[in-house]
């Protein structure tokens, strides 16, 4: 009997520590999904601020965009300006006044006598335009259509928010912002998912922060489009 007994305790003590560490090996494996997961937000949120920067650049008013349908086009089609520079401005040229758009000027005039004056033989300032997909996003297999879709969400869209926001000083910047809560990208995940995300609202809710992944910030806590985990 008490050999019975010993048996079944072994097999019980067995199960037991099969089950602790199928509960830790759980933990750790949902660890590290939710690790990749967060790492292909972050990735998204950098190429959608790449494309915003890229169109604040060259918007008349140096505005973002908010509307997912024009920024798509604009990464699909748009260019960058990119400068050729060949030569340096020395010390004498600064002690008489040549500034890099002033000799940009006299080469672009072709006057072969002022250009030797000035000793600008060599000096070249080209502007040349190129595709923003081969400068932003070359080498990767993206698909620009699915820009604004948050990785795992099943379909969310990131949030954009572009406006104009006033400074401390009295100065009218263009902001932006671009979010991705945690209950987009943790869709799917179980009771663990699940609790994560309920635990991050909580959280957030009490610290002020946002429950999620996120670029850039549309209130007065202007961050130069810096990622919340940054």
């Amino acid at each position: 009997m008490r050999k019975l007994i010993n048996s079944v305790l072994t097999v019980c003590a067995i199960a037991l520590g099969i089950l602790c560490w199928r509960s830790i090996q759980d933990d750790i494996n949902f660890e590290k999904d939710v690790a990749y997961r967060e790492a292909q937000v972050k990735v998204r949120l950098l190429q959608i601020k790449a494309a915003e920067e890229a169109y604040k650049q060259q918007h008349p008013e140096g505005a973002y965009c908010a509307d997912w349908n024009v920024l798509i086009e604009f990464v699909k089609n748009g260019k960058l300006p990119i400068v050729i520079k060949e030569g340096v401005l020395s010390d004498w040229h600064m002690e008489h006044g040549l500034t890099e758009a002033k000799a940009a000027a006299i080469i672009n005039s072709g006057n072969a006598e002022e250009i030797a004056k000035n000793f600008l033989t060599g000096f070249r300032r080209d502007t040349i335009w190129v595709s923003l997909v081969d400068s932003l996003y070359k080498g990767l297999n993206l698909n620009y259509d699915s820009l604004r879709y948050i990785p795992f969400s099943q379909g969310d869209t990131f949030e954009i928010i572009a406006c104009p926001n006033t400074t401390k000083s009295g100065a009218i910047i263009q902001v932006m912002e671009c979010n991705a809560p945690i209950s987009s990208y943790l869709k799917g995940m179980g009771k663990l998912g699940d609790r994560m995300i309920k635990n991050k609202i909580v959280e957030s809710e009490e610290r002020g922060s946002y429950p999620g992944l996120k670029i850039g910030e549309a209130g007065n806590a202007w961050n130069n489009n810096a990622g919340n985990w940054e």
